[in-house]
């Protein structure tokens, strides 16, 4: 019989994922040095001093009965499991300022809009993860501009989020996008038109069609693929180890159509039927902040093993299943620290008619045009 390691007041004791963190940091840092870069370790340093004496901390006084408590600062890394709450509140907050609705109780319909790099370029895009994740945020809003303006014929726009990992907390690289379903008609000719996505002559589509998915899943590939080229042949993306045959150029092509044949993943989905588009705001501002997974998905964990429970589909947008995934604790702080982002890196952005630039002439111009289309008076916002 193997007696477990742990003391009498441990064994029981479900860890949270900051005390796991905490625990097994350094064994992870020696465990894979490699992996260990110096923005992971500085971010496993700040968590390791969230709340504690170290960081300093305030005393609260009760104006009735003068008992005095106190708190320790928290870290405010973005990564950390226990700080951030008020930054994802803030940024549903600004998020919200965005969304119209018709008067008279018809809303504008918003679409989300999953962009997915393949499997095969997982391990390219970490260990060339700024770049990479730049290009798929450009390719993804290069491909919904293109498709909407060419199938639609309306001034687009798209508040995007980075996703980094799936339920098992692999690398699994995405982008989430709200879209609107209508906008601002480009025909120059009429300025206050208001156009709604929809299939040709079927007006039963709207609310449930935004452009076509396979037109747009080609043209999101194909813009990755030119920008992906264009990152090698400026040397901006690091080719050693394991990636080092690619700096041939016949091996290189060959890798390149090899992922130019895969089915790449732009999966739309209409607005959800029985809740409002904040539901979806808050839904992504849960990956802004905090890491990759939370406490609840935690369902045993002690200083040797991590047991948290993970949502598996086949199918992109299909019904999937719940399982239990049992790692060693060394593991679950790798595959954590997968997900640490390159300092200062924008994991939320805006782009076309949300852009900071655009924002807020582009908001005026759409509550114009649904004034006119609904034959009220135009209200001047100040």
């Amino acid at each position: 019989m193997v007696r477990s390691k742990l003391r009498p007041e441990q064994r029981f004791t479900k860890l949270t994922v900051a005390e796991i963190l905490k625990s097994t940091s350094a064994q992870y840092v020696k465990s894979y040095p490699r992996q260990a870069v110096p923005q992971v370790q500085s971010t496993l340093a700040k968590l390791s001093l969230c709340r504690t004496a170290a960081l300093g901390g305030r005393k609260y006084q009760c104006e009735t009965c003068s008992h005095q408590c106190g708190v320790y600062n928290s870290c405010g890394d973005r990564h950390c499991p226990t700080c951030s709450g008020a930054k994802r509140r803030d940024w549903v907050h600004s998020a919200r300022e965005l969304i119209l609705e018709h008067k008279k109780g018809r809303g504008v319909d918003y679409f989300q809009v999953v962009f997915t790099l393949p499997d095969k370029l997982s391990r390219l895009a970490l260990g060339n993860r700024r770049e990479m994740f730049k290009l798929l945020f450009r390719s993804a809003w290069k491909a919904l501009k293109k498709t909407i303006m060419a199938e639609q014929g309306y001034d687009p726009a798209a508040l995007m989020v980075l996703h980094t990992w799936n339920q098992k907390l692999d690398a699994h690289v995405h982008v989430h996008a709200v879209v609107p379903g209508g906008g601002p008609s480009l025909d120059s000719s009429s300025d206050q038109v208001w156009k709604v996505s929809k299939r040709d002559n079927d007006e039963d589509s709207i609310g449930r069609y935004l452009v076509d998915a396979e037109q747009l899943r080609d043209t999101y590939r194909d813009f990755f693929l030119k920008g992906l080229n264009r990152l090698r042949k400026c040397n901006k993306i690091s080719l050693n180890d394991e990636f080092a045959e690619l700096k041939d150029n016949d091996v290189w092509k060959s890798f390149t159509d090899e992922l130019r044949a895969l089915t790449w993943v732009s999966y739309i989905q209409p607005p959800p039927k029985g809740c409002d588009t904040e539901h979806v705001l808050k839904y992504l501002a849960r990956y802004l902040t905090g890491g990759p997974i939370s406490d609840a998905r935690i369902t045993a964990a002690d200083f040797q093993n991590v047991t948290f429970s993970a949502r598996v589909g086949e199918v992109t947008g299909g019904e999937s299943k719940q399982v239990p995934i049992i790692l060693t604790t060394v593991e679950f702080v790798r595959r954590w620290c997968l997900h640490v982002l390159p300092h200062g890196f924008t994991k939320s952005r805006r782009f076309g008619g949300w852009s900071n630039r655009h924002r807020e002439s582009y908001l005026e111009k759409c509550r114009k045009c649904i004034a006119f289309q609904n034959g009220e008076q135009t209200e001047t916002t100040e």
